[in-house]
Order: structure tokens, then C-alpha cells, then sequence
């Protein structure tokens, strides 16, 4: 153009350059998008997914910010096993056919198992205890199955700040518990035998369900609630020593259907926990990478 100085092509040069190569980078961050994306979804929909851990419920195997690796092909899979709900699209969720796991296998006791809660939208973490028809009660804080009470042995006593809560330290008891048919032994925290879910009915685990417990048996609301048993807490409100069994706008899990087991919690891959100090109290180990 007349007039344009060597100096100002330049510049409309460099320019251009700029601009071209910053839509090169905008079109390959697009198609790393939408490579990795997809990727991402069927990885973590059929193989893997990673979940975080919001409350104290099993402790000590799990503290809250640990980031457990969960095997989605442990059991098969069903309208649970894709994230965000996306498997309801596809297969529907018609309560009148819950068995509609593909690839299914038997889960086994003391699997510790993430679970769409039957009842509400949440995703809930928690050790399987009670296959179906299995007999289940817990007596004096201890654990019965199939009218046998399930061994363990007192390891030590340990005193910690719970995350969730004030700041204040609480001592458990820390025990080893085996269930039957269970490969290793874990560790459990009682604060004592006499809480409000240390004395239940019987429970007679209906087919095609299981029976989930928290680690922290004292601080963990699960299939042992009553609130999870509409018509059974009333017609058993005796068994409940120390709980209420009023109804209750938010019901505990109860018995968990096998449809809604997402995957099994294989390995903490790293925390994010954060230790709250308190004279007298101590931390857990730093976890990485560690099996359950």
C-alpha cells in the first residue's frame, strides 16, 4: 500500500503471525478437549473413577480428603455406574427391574463399596457386612451374623480431633474385626457399647440387597438406623435401645439394593486431609497410594 512504511508491515506481519498461532493453540486445546473428554468418560464409566471422602464415617480405614481409586468393573455394571446419572438415560430406572447389571459378580463381605443411597441423590461409602438373607444385630456394641458374633480383638486406644466436628479430642478404642469369608482383618473405632445404634433388631437381609456399616461404628449413619426401616421401626422400636425411631425427613440407607452399588474402593491414591492438632491427640500416617 502507498505510503505504508517497511516498519508498519512489519508490524501488521507479526500480527498476523500472533494471530494465526494463537488459533493454532486454540484448535489443538479443542481437539485435546475432545479427545480427552470422551476418553475420560468411558475411563471412568467402565474401568476407574476417583472419589473424595466427605465424612469421618469410616475411619480409620478412610479420612475425610483422602482420593480412593473406585474399580466400576468389580461388580458389572448398571444404570449407577456412569457419572452424572448419565446410565438413567439409556437403561431407565424402573424400580421394578433392579436386576439389570451387566458382566454382574457376587460382592463379598467386608468389600468397601461406593453406593448410590437408595433414598436420596447422595453417593455413600461404607463396608459391606451383611449378604442377602444374612442375619444381622448388633448387641452391647458388638456385631452378630447369622446369630454369631463376629470376632475381634482390642488394639489399642487412640485419641484424635474429628474433622467434621468442634475441635474438641475423642477417644476410641481401635479393634480388629473379621467377618466370615472376609481375606484380611480391618480395623474398626468404637467410642463405646452402649451408642445410640450398639443395640438392634435382628435384620433378615432381603434378596437382591446388602447390609452396609461405617467403620466408625459411633459415627456412622447406616443400614443400622432405624430410620432406614420404615414399618420395621415401629413394629421393632424395642430392639432400638438408645435410638429414637421417630420418623425422620431424611431416612439412613437401610437395606442397599445391588443395582445401586457403584464400584469397589480399592486404594486411597493420595490425601488432601488435614490434620487438626490438639494437645494429647495424634494424626493419622500420611496415605499414598495404600490398598484397603
Amino acid at each position: 500500500m502507498a505510503g505504508e512504511t517497511a516498519s508498519e508491515t512489519a508490524d501488521a506481519a507479526e500480527e498476523k503471525t500472533w494471530v494465526k498461532r494463537l488459533l493454532h493453540e486454540v484448535r489443538e486445546t479443542g481437539l485435546t478437549i475432545a479427545v480427552f473428554v470422551p476418553f475420560w468418560l468411558v475411563f471412568s464409566t467402565f474401568v476407574y473413577e476417583l472419589r473424595s471422602i466427605p465424612s469421618e464415617s469410616m475411619v480409620p480405614a478412610l479420612q475425610v480428603g483422602d482420593r480412593v481409586a473406585v474399580s466400576k468393573f468389580a461388580y458389572g455394571y448398571d444404570r449407577n455406574s456412569a457419572p452424572f446419572g448419565i446410565g438413567r438415560w439409556f437403561i431407565g430406572d424402573d424400580p421394578d427391574n433392579p436386576d439389570e447389571r451387566w458382566l454382574k459378580s457376587q460382592p463379598k463381605r467386608g468389600d468397601v463399596i461406593v453406593f448410590q443411597h437408595p433414598n436420596s441423590n447422595r453417593v455413600m461409602i461404607k463396608r459391606l457386612i451383611g449378604l442377602p438373607g444374612d442375619r444381622v444385630q448388633m448387641r452391647n456394641g458388638r456385631l452378630y451374623l447369622n446369630g454369631d458374633e463376629v470376632p475381634r480383638e482390642e488394639v489399642r486406644r487412640v485419641t484424635y480431633v474429628q474433622s467434621d466436628r468442634d475441635r474438641m479430642p475423642v477417644t476410641a478404642i481401635e479393634y480388629s474385626e473379621q467377618l466370615p469369608g472376609e481375606d484380611e482383618p480391618h480395623l474398626i473405632h468404637e467410642f463405646s457399647n452402649t451408642q445410640r445404634l450398639d443395640w438392634t433388631p435382628i435384620f433378615t437381609v432381603p434378596e437382591g440387597h446388602v447390609f452396609m456399616m461405617g467403620d466408625n461404628r459411633d459415627n456412622s449413619e447406616d443400614s443400622r438406623a432405624p430410620s432406614g426401616h420404615p414399618g420395621m421401626a415401629e413394629m421393632f422400636a424395642e430392639g432400638w435401645r438408645n435410638a429414637s425411631v421417630a420418623p425422620t425427613d431424611d431416612p439412613a440407607v437401610g437395606y442397599v439394593p445391588m443395582d445401586h452399588l457403584i464400584g469397589r474402593a480399592d486404594t486411597v491414591l493420595f490425601t488432601l486431609h488435614r490434620c487438626r492438632k490438639a494437645p494429647g491427640a495424634e494424626c493419622a500416617a500420611p496415605r499414598l497410594w495404600r490398598g484397603l
